[in-house]
């Protein structure tokens, strides 16, 4: 029986534990990324293990999404992420150098190697073959102080193409098709590797578009086999010498197999207020629209761009729309500088934005009161965009741009313009000046706005206090832990953790501090796919210094649970999914036996307002069982 490209690369960095889908395994990791975002805690957290230097292959300290500087806190967290840089041995990515996952594609990415980064669509990166994982700061952490990934070792879902994208129709509508049939729950320890002849029709930027967005199924990564097209991206990136073949068994067996015929797909949307929410543009043309967003990890690069451009060449933006446009990285916008395509751009209307993540994560392009935006961006999660009464809508740069002339949502085979001669170029431009090499002498700098990282007290036997909070299905981090204006506050917790589930109840955090300081243990009680979205583990760190000792849930997703466990908090399941409308916010709860409990991994949960018992179990491996009973990792490792 052959081996799936999954569980070659798997074993090639095995690290501890036995390959078996559901075991619990540890890999080595060559290269990390973070962003400036998830990065200060992070680099704040290496310190604090009072490791020396940077013990993996490769670390790259990217500066993309706190790069609008109102106030002087994003510019200080970036002084310190680059004198911290320095010192310890890790790359700095200059502010303007673009989009991590767009300038790590172009600059480092390699197939067969492992990537872990702080953000949840590192992923993007097994469009070239790599295993690359999101994750929290405090993992990627310990991964540049070398210490190997914790992880589960995955079922492997085989989503097999055939045929060939028909004009019009992009890499975004792939995606989009996979998520409709997949939806965004039920993939936890699960990867998505792409086999079948309509892989060489894909370019590795249409893969790694494909890739990114197989986060928001919830999976642990995706993968696409290592063959002339990736050759030949990395020869036109000047990185030909890294190169190598990779791909699956011909006899590979998988979990469950799918079947997609490329040229069955036509132009799609996910409306608001999910990925998974897709519809045909078909079933959408006519609707008003008041903005356009191209850009993103996800639809930024070269040829997005380029494709985008020839719609809207010798058009201009209706009256009623806002168009902007943000290139992917310094590269990109440089490319589209010489060969006329920003000039286009710019004739017909768009404002060009900074090669940042910026309207993706809601810190700038706000859409209008009640508004519609399209967005060619990844995530649609209500109120993200920083307009909780906006709808937005994710689309193909195609659609987009074609929408933006005629002002409403518009099917792009209806343009009438030709973009089957658009292809890759002959060389990609490849700058490496924005990237600042460590030297190991710089004394770090620290504004006044950068905390320490808390640490949690290891877990008391008797865990006794209130539901704090009773929420719905789908809580994204997004949700717990809002971004946009609030994100400059990602080294200061105190702070920060003023602003817990602010979009669902601006109350939690006072109660939740209030109960914290009488002595109280506070307990979460969510729905199913708690913690989908972004791998900001603020979600869990600002939660833990408010009190907070466990999550009950129906369902927790992977990289949430991962960081719960990482700072001593008890992630939590319903042995019964009813159970969950048997306990209401402000109920009282008392989990008694609590280390024995957390060894056996059950747990009865006395709501002593209702008199009921609850049965729980416990979502952790055996590691994180021990990381939970310290209190977090950070107690583990500073011992």
């Amino acid at each position: 029986m052959g081996n799936t490209l999954c569980y070659k690369l798997l074993s090639e960095h095995l690290a501890k534990g036995e390959l078996k889908s559901g075991s619990d395994i540890s890999i080595r990791i060559d290269h990390t990324l973070t962003q400036d975002a998830t990065g200060t805690m992070a680099y704040l957290e290496f310190e604090a293990m009072g490791v020396d230097k940077v013990r993996n292959e490769l670390a790259v300290s990217y500066i993309d999404h706190n790069t609008i500087q109102i106030g002087y806190e994003n510019f200080d967290d970036h002084e310190y992420l680059r004198t911290i840089a320095d010192k310890i041995g890790a790359i700095y990515s200059r502010p303007g150098n673009g989009i991590c996952h767009q300038v790590n594609l172009e600059h480092f990415a390699l197939p067969g190697k492992t990537l872990l980064g702080s953000d949840s669509h590192t992923p993007t990166a097994g469009g070239i073959a790599s295993f690359a994982v999101g994750a929290g700061g405090l993992d990627v952490a310990l991964a540049m102080a070398g210490i190997p990934f914790q992880m589960v070792a995955p079922r492997v879902v085989n989503i097999r193409l055939s045929g060939r994208l028909r004009p019009f129709v992009s890499a975004k509508d792939v995606i989009l098709s996979v998520l409709a049939h997949f939806g965004t729950k039920g993939n936890v320890n699960t990867v998505f590797e792409y086999t079948g002849s309509g892989v060489s029709t894909l370019t590795v930027p249409e893969r790694a578009t494909i890739a990114n967005m197989g986060a928001e199924c919830g999976v642990t990564t995706s993968l696409f086999p290592s063959d002339e097209m990736t050759r030949e991206f990395l020869e036109k990136e000047g990185r030909g010498d890294g190169f190598r073949a990779l791909s699956a068994d011909p006899d590979a067996v998988y979990d469950d197999v799918w079947e997609l015929d490329l040229s069955s797909i036509e132009p799609l949307a996910a409306c608001p207020h999910s990925p998974g929410n897709v519809k045909s543009v078909r079933e959408l043309e006519g609707m008003k629209v008041n903005q356009v967003l191209i850009g993103s990890c996800t639809n930024s690069s070269y040829m997005d761009l380029r494709k985008a451009a020839e719609i809207l060449s010798g058009c201009h933006v209706h009256p009623s729309v806002e168009l902007g446009i943000a290139p992917g990285s310094r590269d990109v916008l440089m490319m589209i500088t010489e060969d006329g395509t920003l000039d286009k751009l710019i004739k017909a209307g768009a404002r060009i934005l900074e090669s940042a993540c910026g309207f993706c994560i809601g810190s700038h392009q706000s859409p209008g009161t009640e508004s519609v935006s399209l967005r060619t961006s990844n995530r649609n999660f209500y109120a993200r965009s920083g307009t909780a009464s906006a709808s937005v809508y994710l689309v193909s740069p195609e659609t987009a741009a074609f929408s933006a002339i005629t002002g409403e949502f518009s099917d792009p085979r209806k343009c009438g313009k030709d973009i089957s001669a658009i292809s890759m170029p002959e060389r990609f431009v490849h700058d490496d000046s924005m990237f600042i090499y460590p030297t190991f002498t710089a004394d770090v700098k620290r504004g006044p706005n950068i905390g320490e990282p808390p640490k949690n007290t290891a877990l008391p036997e008797t865990l006794h206090g209130h539901a704090l909070i009773k929420v719905e299905d789908r809580i994204t981090t997004d949700h717990i832990m809002p971004a946009g204006a609030r994100m400059k506050y990602r080294s200061n917790i105190p702070e920060y953790a003023k602003y817990v589930f602010e979009s669902i109840d601006p109350a939690f955090s006072v109660r939740a501090s209030e109960a914290r300081d009488r002595g109280e243990h506070g307990f979460i009680i969510a729905r199913q796919s708690y913690g989908q979205g972004s791998s900001r583990e603020h979600a869990a760190i600002c939660p833990m210094y408010l009190g907070i000792k466990a999550v009950i849930a129906v369902s927790i997703e992977r990289i949430h649970q991962a960081n719960l466990a990482n700072f001593g908090i008890l992630p939590l399941i319903f042995d019964r999914e009813e159970d969950y409308d048997r306990i209401s916010q402000g109920d009282e709860l008392v989990l008694e036996n609590v280390q024995k409990s957390v060894q056996s991994g059950t747990f009865v949960l006395l709501d002593k307002t209702t008199g009921e018992s609850i049965p729980l179990h416990i979502f952790a491996s055996d590691e994180q069982k021990k990381t939970i009973l310290a209190g977090g990792k950070l107690n583990e490792v500073t011992k």
